[in-house]
């Protein structure tokens, strides 16, 4: 579902994938693009995404000015925390895989 399409109004579960290694954020879109087999929407907007499977994306927050890493990879979904949570367990999988980023899922409670 596109942004224009999506209600504004529902409901956005989150799931956090924290990168503890020195990476921008425009690498760090472009390698999740491709271990997800994916690509990267709206390049030249303020909130680049990478979609997922159906009703899930990918974006990505960078530190503040000055601050060291981490990066954080927020993987939402529409449809649950479930769904978020299992789509960031998969990507974690993938990226660990594919490169040497120190990585792990943020405990959500």
């Amino acid at each position: 579902m596109s942004e224009r399409t999506r209600d504004p109004q529902a409901a956005l579960y989150c799931s956090t994938i924290v990168v503890g290694s020195a990476v921008t954020k425009l690498d760090a879109l472009a390698i999740v693009a491709l271990v997800a087999d994916s690509r990267v929407d709206g390049q030249r907007t303020m909130r680049p995404r990478v979609p997922l499977a159906p009703g899930s994306w990918v974006e990505i927050e960078i530190p503040k000015f000055g601050e060291p890493p981490p990066l954080a990879i927020d993987v939402y979904s529409e449809r649950s925390a479930e769904q978020a949570r299992l789509q960031a367990l998969t990507l974690l999988g993938l990226l660990e895989a594919a490169t040497p980023w120190n990585l792990h899922l943020l405990d959500e409670g």
